[in-house]
């Protein structure tokens, strides 16, 4: 009985012991991500936003085009929250329809950069030669133009719409989507994995989609997160020159330049615009970094 009693410990340190199940990556970084107070709070000051200005028909029974003489210029009040501008319009029914323009820009503008820049990134740093020189000494012309003057630009000679920002800012934003994708595709083109693929005989698409793509998707949401906030803000700068949305269309940026002669006796014209892009931007700003940090395996494995 001593001898068996002594001996069990041995025995039990001779089994095999189970492998420990590897923990998927990218429930690390949500958990990471959700740790993170700040960016949960901007994500939720995003979705209220969103939410509410997609809701404007059933918040507000306002026209936010109509005009209202008799109740022109007046200040904040428990009516009028925001106040009215120079027509007697409401400023916060504006502001809800003008986020629906605002947002879509920011949106649409990403998307399109995203569909059109990733594919030639891809295609840039797989073929290489001659392709990859071509693609890239046109993403260079377009770095050869300061960004807003290329955007003013484009919009110039398309016409003012609402269609043609989304385009001339996704035609800015291109290069930023080709250099990163095909930046990350050369580094992978020796990878095992890649390789392996290479001697199984898989074609040029499939490896490209289903073994370089994924490895660039954390970094591709990364900067179009924080690109989402500049995209805003160039939308509203155009209209804020008055190339993008025309008026009486309601937009963040077309509010703020409808307020400049008023800044003195009708601040609230031009403040509550302001204010909504302000803590937008900021918003998706931090919302960019906290993807960024969640996404860095050297702050997640800590």
């Amino acid at each position: 009985m001593e001898d068996q009693t002594a001996s069990a410990p041995g025995i039990a340190a001779l089994q095999p012991r189970r492998p420990r199940r590897r923990e998927n990556p990218y429930a690390k970084s949500v958990r990471h991500f959700l740790r993170n107070r700040f960016a949960l709070v901007a994500v939720g000051v995003i979705a209220l936003i969103v939410v509410v200005c997609a809701a404007a028909p059933l918040l507000t029974t306002s026209d936010p085009v109509g005009r209202d003489a008799p109740n022109r210029l007046l200040p904040p009040s428990a009516l009028n929250p925001m106040g009215t501008d120079e027509l007697g319009r409401d400023i916060l029914t504006r502001v809800l329809y003008g986020g629906q323009i605002s947002l879509q820009i920011g949106f649409m503008s990403v998307l399109l950069a995203v569909v059109i820049g990733v594919p030639l990134g891809l295609l840039s740093g797989f073929a290489g030669g001659k392709v990859d020189n071509v693609i890239m000494r046109f993403m260079d012309l377009i770095l050869a133009f300061p960004g807003l003057i290329l955007v003013i630009w484009l919009v110039g000679l398309l016409g003012s719409s609402v269609t043609n920002v989304i385009i001339a800012i996704a035609v800015f934003s291109l290069p930023t989507y080709a250099r990163l994708t095909r930046g990350v595709t050369l580094s992978l083109q020796n990878a095992e994995y890649v390789i392996a693929a290479h001697s199984v005989g898989a074609s040029p698409l499939r490896i490209m989609t289903q073994h370089i793509f994924p490895n660039i998707l954390g970094s591709l949401i990364v900067v179009a997160t924080l690109s989402f906030s500049g995209a805003i803000v160039t939308g509203a700068s155009l209209s804020f020159l008055g190339l993008g949305v025309r008026p009486p269309t309601p937009e963040w940026g077309a509010l703020l330049a409808g307020g400049r002669s008023y800044m003195r006796n009708a601040w609230w014209i031009s403040l509550f615009p302001g204010l909504v892009i302000t803590v937008v931007v900021l918003a998706l700003n931090i919302v960019g970094d906290a993807v960024r940090d969640a996404l860095d395996p050297n702050l997640v494995n800590k």
